[in-house]
């Protein structure tokens, strides 16, 4: 076994009885390796979730521009109802919660279609984001809760709260995810996404990214420091 090999699997082992020291119940360990995507979060087919897919996707209190193009009297800015729902005229209510603005544009072109207009073009624009959000806290910039509009990975996040604060712990980047009904979370290393060495995941609605403080005393920093940065995604127990 060559020497790196032996290292890695010699650190994975160390990782995996740290991870079992913390908690008994080591059965909630989640294992990501190198390259592999983080999994999704729990979804549900009410109200715009992602259920994978790297575009946006509608849900309740989005508020959405629908133009028809030749007939003005069918344009409408509406919003989706908590039911996901849109009311229309001639068509009446559509499902637009869970759909992407491609998906709803062929839904209510083929509606229209429907005995009421020839060859209709639908065009859907979203005025404003409300169903899918995050959350940065702690070392940011500017921390706060932002929408998702679109495919976004952790960096990207933690640039659109215009970067790290100057006392941000480089080591101390830790995401939590709701996944089969458990909150998990992941640490990260800055250093280790910017260079590339470690995927760079995408984000979901509900996620939370919290940027420790170097030097910090708090809960947050000892379940990092009991969890060596080696893509581990796990139950956390503090």
């Amino acid at each position: 076994m060559r020497p790196c090999r032996a290292f890695r699997v010699a650190a994975a082992c160390l990782c995996l009885l740290l991870v079992a020291a913390c908690s008994s119940n080591s059965r909630n360990v989640r294992a990501v390796t190198t390259g592999e995507a983080l999994p999704p979060p729990d979804t549900t087919n009410a109200a715009g979730a992602y259920e994978g897919a790297s575009e946006y996707r509608l849900g309740a209190s989005d508020l959405i521009e629908i133009s028809v193009f030749g007939v003005d009297e069918l344009n409408r800015t509406t919003r989706v109802n908590s039911n996901g729902q849109i009311s229309l005229p001639l068509v009446g209510a559509v499902i637009a919660g869970g759909k992407t603005v491609p998906e709803l544009e062929t839904e209510l072109t083929r509606r229209y279609a429907e005995g009421f207009l020839q060859d209709p073009q639908v065009t859907v624009f979203v005025k404003e984001f409300s169903s899918q959000r995050i959350t940065l806290e702690g070392a940011l910039k500017k921390p706060g809760i932002y929408p998702l509009t679109g495919r976004t990975t952790l960096l990207q996040a933690i640039a659109i709260a215009e970067g790290l604060d100057p006392l941000a712990d480089l080591r101390g980047v830790v995401l939590f995810r709701q996944i089969d009904g458990q909150k998990l979370a992941a640490v990260y290393d800055m250093r280790e996404l910017r260079s590339g060495r470690v995927e760079d995941p995408q984000l979901f609605g509900d996620d939370i990214i919290v940027v420790e403080t170097s030097g910090s005393k708090t809960a947050l920093r000892r379940f990092i420091e009991t969890v060596p940065v080696l893509g581990f995604f796990w139950r956390p127990y503090y």
